[in-house]
């Protein structure tokens, strides 16, 4: 199993089926998502410093098995940001 790590951009879902395929794009390589693709939504979004592994198809696209967030997730940012509204309205 190869890692790469960067940033993630141009996330796009390629088929919305019970385990929807994500395509998204980390520097210059193009990475596949199907088994956890809807936790890989909800974690990251575009701009995003993530590692992933996987292994290689025949089109040269990284199919990704695993993967990890550096720093806070998706749902952690938007939860913090909750809070801080809350605690805003309060006061």
């Amino acid at each position: 199993m190869e890692t790469i790590k960067g940033t993630v951009s141009k996330i796009k879902m390629l088929s919305f089926t019970a385990s929807p395929l994500l395509r998204f794009t980390i520097g210059t390589t193009n990475c596949l998502i199907a088994k956890h693709s809807l936790n890989f939504l909800g974690d990251v979004k575009e701009g995003m410093y993530v590692v992933v592994g996987g292994q290689w198809n025949a089109r040269k696209q990284f199919v990704v098995q695993k993967y990890a967030v550096y720093g806070k997730t998706r749902i952690m940012l938007d939860m913090d940001h909750y809070r801080q509204s809350i605690k805003v309205v309060q006061k």
